[in-house]
């Protein structure tokens, strides 16, 4: 068993999410005071070592199983797995009481560097430039990472900004993406043991 952070609300910290349409057929289950363990099963190999990677760096237990229309194009997966993964990570966050909120990463990967920055705020915003010389990490259209970013970040209330500062391989960029945003809401959503209520002075996130 991996060890919980203080909760001031005594819940756990999990959700799950079913999401089942005439184009894809998802299950998804997330703890985020997890140890990064992951079983993603999407039909798309590059993906899912994508999503093996944003659970790892995050230290979220992931549990994803997906069917989509592939043979037809890989967006509804990817885009509907981004929906129900930003739906259970908002319902794993509960209130949101007691967390740090904020999160940054600067993140290097061989000749590529990204930097993330998010705001747990339920705001949802998407700020992407990742640039890519081309669109091909062999049978997967990288420019899908942003479509997935748009959707997880609607779902689960993010402002989300990523930015690549310079890099060639789409591989390595994309990848230093995922690792990226991982590592943010990792500091983003970890319980902060100086904070008594919610960061903000709204009154609610």
């Amino acid at each position: 068993m991996s060890p919980k952070a203080k909760n001031p609300t005594g819940a756990s910290r999990t959700a799950s999410v079913t999401r089942k349409t005439k184009e894809t057929d998802i299950q998804i289950r997330i703890d985020l005071d997890g140890s990064g363990q992951y079983s993603v099963s999407t039909g798309i190999p590059f993906f899912d070592h994508m999503l093996e990677s944003f659970a790892r760096h995050g230290l979220f237990d992931l549990e994803i199983a997906a069917k989509g229309d592939i043979a037809v194009d890989l967006h509804h997966t990817v885009e509907d797995v981004g929906i129900s993964l930003g739906q259970a990570f908002r319902e794993a966050l509960g209130s949101a009481a007691g967390i740090r909120r904020f999160g940054a990463c600067v993140l290097p990967m061989a000749e590529s560097k990204v930097e993330v920055a998010v705001d747990v705020s339920n705001r949802p915003y998407l700020v992407c430039r990742l640039a890519l010389e081309n669109d091909r990490i062999g049978d997967f259209d990288a420019s899908l990472s942003e479509d997935f970013m748009h959707a997880f970040s609607q779902s689960a209330g993010l402002d989300l900004h990523i930015e690549k500062r310079y890099g060639k391989s789409p591989h390595h960029v994309v990848e230093a993406a995922f690792k990226g945003v991982a590592r943010a809401l990792r500091d983003a959503v970890a319980m902060d043991p100086r904070e008594i209520g919610l960061p903000t002075v709204k009154g609610a996130l």
